[in-house]
């Protein structure tokens, strides 16, 4: 038999959590005719016994597979129930042993890494010949009910385990595509990340670059001028002073996220980079935002930003604007603890500087970022 796909799956993303919920709604359409044909069929207690336990089997399987986390069950069940299916329906005489045996099957095959077609071929196939074998005893034994005994032993058997199995695979083929998707979205906000990154380290070219190469100029002159022109040596050294001080201011407001930011501009790439990872994003103005505080508001912002595309796994992102304040919440932060965030930490040093406020929660799997720049002056 072809081996089934054993890898460990990783944590589920909300899709395929959604995905769950959904195939677990489903369970009580496989339970119910389960448990009435277990009621049908176990006449003796022997034949009750071996009824519950294949559905039982049957029931686990289901839930293991909705968890996308069959792994060494799947095997071992389809090679049980292919063993107790003809056992129970020629045997104890429960005809409808094969709903178990169908429903592993449709679980089991669509996930085998190669001849899926043939094994489900194999299956109803397998279901036909019991199912021949029992019409045929049971004809011999109670003439003149072909019919019933057909419908009850073959007919029915068949078509629903070859309907059941090949509706299956468009369900298996749903999943792929779902973690595929969720795949790109998890690359898209991997390289909004990277493209920050990128921008960072332009900005920092472009404020260092230039002025190393005067200082290098300028130093070299300043070597030639020291012992035939101090004075304009001098006046070199301090213009490289000049430079140095400079470069190093502009390079501390780059570090610290101090230069000047629109806010309008910030908060049209914060929903194009959330929305590039699939969720949504949800703005709310409760007072247009003071000029003044606007920039502080969008190096909160973009900071936010930044640690929900690296840290979460988010399906909304709520942003609440006012005059001189910004919440952003988002729903992604899971269980686990996120790991030290310095670029908040930092904001929340100069907030405080100003007479404002930065403040991070996690609650409930929500994380929630709230800034207030402090009362207007």
């Amino acid at each position: 038999m072809p081996e089934t796909q054993t890898t460990e799956r990783p944590r589920r993303t909300p899709a395929e959590q959604q995905l769950f919920q959904l195939n677990m709604q489903s369970l009580p359409a496989l339970a119910i005719p389960a448990l009435m044909f277990l009621v049908i069929d176990g006449r003796t207690w022997v034949s009750a016994l071996a009824l519950t336990v294949m559905t039982g089997v049957a029931l686990f399987t289901f839930y293991r597979w909705a968890q996308q986390d069959m792994g060494k069950v799947a095997t071992p069940s389809l090679i049980f129930l292919v063993i107790a299916f003809p056992i129970a329906s020629l045997v104890l005489e429960a005809p409808n042993s094969y709903f178990a045996l169908a429903v592993v099957a449709g679980l089991v095959i669509p996930q085998m890494d190669s001849h899926r077609r043939l094994a489900a071929v194999a299956v109803v196939l397998y279901v036909v010949l019991v199912g021949c074998v029992g019409a045929y005893t049971h004809e011999i034994g109670e003439p003149g009910k072909f019919w019933p005994v057909f419908m009850v032993y073959l007919a029915v058997p068949t078509l629903v385990t070859a309907g059941y199995v090949a509706s299956m695979f468009p369900n298996e083929r749903l999943f792929t595509i779902v973690r595929e998707l969720e795949k790109s979205r998890r690359r898209e906000a991997e390289l909004a990340v990277a493209r920050e990154r990128i921008r960072f380290a332009g900005d920092l070219h472009d404020i260092q670059g230039h002025t190393l190469h005067v200082v290098k100029l300028k130093t070299k002159l300043a070597q030639k001028l020291v012992h035939t022109d101090p004075a304009r040596a001098e006046a070199e050294l301090q213009e490289i002073h000049a430079l140095v001080s400079d470069t190093i201011a502009q390079t501390k407001e780059l570090a610290y996220a101090q230069r000047r930011l629109n806010l309008a501009v910030e908060l049209e790439n914060a929903k194009n980079l959330i929305e590039a990872t699939g969720a949504e994003v949800r703005i709310t103005r409760q007072a247009e935002v003071d000029p003044s505080a606007g920039e502080m508001l969008g190096q909160v912002l973009r900071e936010t930003t930044t640690n929900v595309l690296r840290h979460t796994r988010a399906r909304t992102v709520r942003i609440t604007l006012s005059e001189r304040s910004i919440t952003i919440v988002n729903d992604g932060a899971g269980d686990e603890s996120l790991p030290q965030l310095r670029g908040l930490a930092t904001l929340h040093k100069r907030l405080s500087d100003e007479g404002g406020e930065l403040s991070v929660e996690q609650h409930d799997g929500t994380f929630t970022t709230s800034a207030t720049f402090g009362a207007k002056r």
